[in-house]
Protein backbone atom coordinates (compact mmCIF):
# COMPACT_ATOMS: atom_id res chain seq x y z
CA UNK A 1 0.00 0.00 0.00
CA UNK A 2 1.50 2.74 -0.95
CA UNK A 3 1.28 6.58 1.04
CA UNK A 4 -0.89 7.21 -1.17
CA UNK A 5 -3.54 5.61 -0.46
CA UNK A 6 -2.97 4.72 3.03
CA UNK A 7 -6.12 6.39 5.38
CA UNK A 8 -4.70 9.63 7.49
CA UNK A 9 -6.10 7.71 10.51
CA UNK A 10 -4.01 5.41 9.68
CA UNK A 11 -6.35 1.81 9.85
CA UNK A 12 -7.37 -0.33 6.79
CA UNK A 13 -10.89 0.22 5.18
CA UNK A 14 -12.57 -2.62 6.07
CA UNK A 15 -15.21 -2.37 3.35
CA UNK A 16 -13.59 -0.97 0.70
CA UNK A 17 -9.85 -2.57 0.47
CA UNK A 18 -7.33 -0.80 -1.65
CA UNK A 19 -6.72 -3.43 -3.96
CA UNK A 20 -10.81 -3.46 -4.49
CA UNK A 21 -11.26 -0.39 -4.60
CA UNK A 22 -9.01 0.40 -7.25
CA UNK A 23 -10.31 -2.59 -9.21
CA UNK A 24 -13.79 -0.77 -8.87
CA UNK A 25 -12.69 2.10 -10.01
CA UNK A 26 -11.17 0.58 -13.32
CA UNK A 27 -14.23 -1.87 -13.80
CA UNK A 28 -16.89 1.35 -13.81
CA UNK A 29 -14.29 3.67 -16.25
CA UNK A 30 -15.27 6.32 -13.77
CA UNK A 31 -12.77 8.50 -11.76
CA UNK A 32 -12.89 12.08 -10.19
CA UNK A 33 -10.45 14.12 -11.01
CA UNK A 34 -9.73 16.32 -8.36
CA UNK A 35 -10.51 20.11 -8.65
CA UNK A 36 -7.43 22.31 -8.79
CA UNK A 37 -9.14 25.03 -8.04
CA UNK A 38 -11.68 24.80 -5.42
CA UNK A 39 -14.02 27.72 -5.18
CA UNK A 40 -13.22 29.63 -2.24
CA UNK A 41 -16.16 31.08 0.03
CA UNK A 42 -16.03 34.85 -1.06
CA UNK A 43 -14.07 37.14 1.83
CA UNK A 44 -16.03 39.09 3.87
CA UNK A 45 -15.69 42.57 4.48
CA UNK A 46 -13.84 43.57 7.47
CA UNK A 47 -16.00 45.79 9.62
CA UNK A 48 -15.07 47.62 13.11
CA UNK A 49 -16.71 45.62 16.65
CA UNK A 50 -19.91 47.05 17.84
CA UNK A 51 -19.40 49.08 20.56
CA UNK A 52 -20.97 49.25 23.50
CA UNK A 53 -24.76 49.31 23.46
CA UNK A 54 -24.60 50.66 20.31
CA UNK A 55 -25.21 49.23 16.68
CA UNK A 56 -22.19 47.51 14.21
CA UNK A 57 -21.02 50.38 12.08
CA UNK A 58 -22.28 49.88 8.24
CA UNK A 59 -20.27 48.36 5.66
CA UNK A 60 -19.18 51.99 3.92
CA UNK A 61 -18.99 53.86 7.78
CA UNK A 62 -15.44 55.82 7.98
CA UNK A 63 -13.07 54.52 10.32
CA UNK A 64 -11.62 56.27 13.54
CA UNK A 65 -13.39 59.47 15.45
CA UNK A 66 -16.27 61.07 14.07
CA UNK A 67 -15.86 64.55 12.77
CA UNK A 68 -16.55 67.73 14.99
CA UNK A 69 -18.09 70.85 13.74
CA UNK A 70 -16.38 74.05 13.62
CA UNK A 71 -17.96 76.13 16.57
CA UNK A 72 -20.11 78.50 15.67
CA UNK A 73 -18.87 82.66 16.30
CA UNK A 74 -21.07 84.39 18.59
CA UNK A 75 -25.01 85.68 16.85
CA UNK A 76 -24.78 89.55 16.95
CA UNK A 77 -28.15 90.06 16.92
CA UNK A 78 -27.54 93.32 19.11
CA UNK A 79 -29.05 96.89 16.31
CA UNK A 80 -25.76 98.80 15.05
CA UNK A 81 -25.51 101.80 13.34
CA UNK A 82 -22.68 103.11 11.20
CA UNK A 83 -20.11 105.53 12.56
CA UNK A 84 -17.17 107.48 11.10
CA UNK A 85 -14.08 108.15 13.46
CA UNK A 86 -11.07 110.49 12.21
CA UNK A 87 -7.31 109.28 13.62
CA UNK A 88 -4.08 111.34 13.79
CA UNK A 89 -0.97 111.10 15.25
CA UNK A 90 2.29 112.92 15.16
CA UNK A 91 4.27 111.54 17.77
CA UNK A 92 7.29 108.75 17.60
CA UNK A 93 6.37 106.13 14.66
CA UNK A 94 3.21 107.90 13.46
CA UNK A 95 2.13 105.61 10.68
CA UNK A 96 2.26 102.95 13.29
CA UNK A 97 0.33 104.38 16.10
CA UNK A 98 -2.51 105.07 13.17
CA UNK A 99 -2.86 101.41 11.55
CA UNK A 100 -2.37 100.35 15.17
CA UNK A 101 -5.32 102.24 16.22
CA UNK A 102 -7.53 100.87 13.23
CA UNK A 103 -6.89 97.18 14.14
CA UNK A 104 -7.85 98.36 18.26
CA UNK A 105 -10.70 100.11 17.07
CA UNK A 106 -12.42 97.34 15.22
CA UNK A 107 -11.42 94.87 18.43
CA UNK A 108 -13.76 97.20 20.72
CA UNK A 109 -16.79 95.20 22.24
CA UNK A 110 -19.76 94.74 19.79
CA UNK A 111 -17.75 96.78 17.08
CA UNK A 112 -16.36 96.53 13.79
CA UNK A 113 -14.37 98.38 11.31
CA UNK A 114 -15.96 98.16 7.56
CA UNK A 115 -13.82 100.49 5.57
CA UNK A 116 -10.64 102.29 5.97
CA UNK A 117 -8.60 104.83 3.99
CA UNK A 118 -5.60 105.48 2.92
CA UNK A 119 -2.81 107.32 5.35
CA UNK A 120 -2.38 111.53 4.86
CA UNK A 121 0.01 113.54 5.68
CA UNK A 122 -0.55 117.13 6.86
CA UNK A 123 0.59 120.40 8.80
CA UNK A 124 -0.97 120.61 11.90
CA UNK A 125 -4.15 122.64 12.24
CA UNK A 126 -4.42 124.58 15.36
CA UNK A 127 -2.17 122.68 17.09
CA UNK A 128 1.78 122.53 17.33
CA UNK A 129 4.60 119.89 16.79
CA UNK A 130 5.94 117.64 13.56
CA UNK A 131 3.45 116.79 10.53
CA UNK A 132 0.27 114.66 11.39
CA UNK A 133 -0.32 111.27 9.52
CA UNK A 134 -4.22 111.37 9.57
CA UNK A 135 -6.93 108.35 8.16
CA UNK A 136 -10.37 107.91 8.86
CA UNK A 137 -12.52 104.44 9.20
CA UNK A 138 -16.09 103.63 9.07
CA UNK A 139 -17.31 101.02 11.77
CA UNK A 140 -20.71 99.58 12.30
CA UNK A 141 -20.78 99.53 16.03
CA UNK A 142 -23.99 98.24 18.58
CA UNK A 143 -22.36 100.83 21.11
CA UNK A 144 -24.37 104.09 21.74
CA UNK A 145 -22.16 107.55 20.70
CA UNK A 146 -21.32 107.69 24.36
CA UNK A 147 -19.81 104.65 25.57
CA UNK A 148 -17.86 104.75 21.86
CA UNK A 149 -16.35 108.09 23.01
CA UNK A 150 -15.37 106.48 26.14
CA UNK A 151 -14.45 103.44 24.46
CA UNK A 152 -11.98 105.67 21.84
CA UNK A 153 -10.20 107.80 24.65
CA UNK A 154 -9.62 104.78 26.74
CA UNK A 155 -7.55 103.75 23.38
CA UNK A 156 -5.97 106.97 23.44
CA UNK A 157 -4.62 106.79 26.88
CA UNK A 158 -3.69 103.52 26.23
CA UNK A 159 -1.83 104.39 23.29
CA UNK A 160 0.24 107.68 25.51
CA UNK A 161 -1.74 110.17 24.91
CA UNK A 162 -1.34 113.08 27.25
CA UNK A 163 -3.01 116.72 27.38
CA UNK A 164 -0.33 119.05 29.19
CA UNK A 165 -1.95 122.07 27.44
CA UNK A 166 -4.74 122.46 25.06
CA UNK A 167 -3.43 121.22 21.03
CA UNK A 168 -0.12 119.62 22.29
CA UNK A 169 1.52 116.96 19.98
CA UNK A 170 -0.29 113.82 20.39
CA UNK A 171 0.32 110.09 19.97
CA UNK A 172 -3.14 109.06 19.09
CA UNK A 173 -6.28 111.40 18.44
CA UNK A 174 -9.53 109.57 17.81
CA UNK A 175 -12.32 112.39 16.80
CA UNK A 176 -15.77 110.44 16.86
CA UNK A 177 -17.52 112.60 13.51
CA UNK A 178 -20.77 110.93 13.08
CA UNK A 179 -23.09 108.02 15.10
CA UNK A 180 -25.53 107.21 12.73
CA UNK A 181 -28.13 109.91 12.71
CA UNK A 182 -27.43 111.38 15.83
CA UNK A 183 -27.24 114.95 16.44
CA UNK A 184 -26.55 115.89 19.85
CA UNK A 185 -24.24 118.66 21.97
CA UNK A 186 -23.33 117.99 25.64
CA UNK A 187 -20.49 118.89 27.82
CA UNK A 188 -19.06 116.46 26.22
CA UNK A 189 -19.70 115.24 22.47
CA UNK A 190 -21.26 117.34 19.63
CA UNK A 191 -22.87 115.69 16.72
CA UNK A 192 -21.52 115.61 13.83
CA UNK A 193 -18.28 116.48 14.83
CA UNK A 194 -18.50 120.70 14.55
CA UNK A 195 -14.73 120.99 12.98
CA UNK A 196 -14.74 118.50 10.75
CA UNK A 197 -16.11 120.41 7.47
CA UNK A 198 -13.69 122.53 7.88
CA UNK A 199 -10.35 120.64 7.53
CA UNK A 200 -8.88 118.79 4.60
CA UNK A 201 -7.27 116.20 6.75
CA UNK A 202 -10.62 114.61 7.89
CA UNK A 203 -12.94 115.36 5.14
CA UNK A 204 -10.36 114.03 1.82
CA UNK A 205 -10.02 110.43 3.40
CA UNK A 206 -13.52 110.61 4.66
CA UNK A 207 -14.73 111.35 1.14
CA UNK A 208 -12.40 108.01 0.22
CA UNK A 209 -14.71 105.95 1.73
CA UNK A 210 -18.10 107.17 1.93
CA UNK A 211 -18.01 110.18 -0.66
CA UNK A 212 -21.91 110.73 -0.04
CA UNK A 213 -21.08 111.89 3.24
CA UNK A 214 -18.62 114.53 1.66
CA UNK A 215 -20.61 117.34 -0.20
CA UNK A 216 -18.23 118.77 -2.88
CA UNK A 217 -18.71 122.46 -1.64
CA UNK A 218 -17.28 121.27 1.60
CA UNK A 219 -14.23 119.89 0.04
CA UNK A 220 -13.85 123.25 -2.22
CA UNK A 221 -13.40 125.58 0.79
CA UNK A 222 -10.39 123.41 2.05
CA UNK A 223 -8.36 123.34 -1.15
CA UNK A 224 -6.18 125.80 0.44
CA UNK A 225 -4.89 123.32 3.06
CA UNK A 226 -2.03 121.12 2.11
CA UNK A 227 -2.96 117.17 2.41
CA UNK A 228 -0.64 114.49 0.86
CA UNK A 229 -1.76 110.71 0.20
CA UNK A 230 0.91 108.71 1.88
CA UNK A 231 1.78 105.62 -1.08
Amino acid sequence: MSAFDRPKDGKKDAKNPPAKAAAKKVATGVTKAPAKDAAKPAARPRTAPPRAGGKPPSAGARSGPPARRAPRGPREDYPTVQAFVAIGANLGDAEASVKAAMAAIGALQRTQVTARSSLYRSEPVDAEGPDFVNAVVAVRTGLDAEQFLVALQRLETQAGRERPFPNAPRTLDLDLLMHGNSVMDTPTLTLPHPRMRERAFVLKPLAEIAPDKVPRAALARVTGQVVKRIT
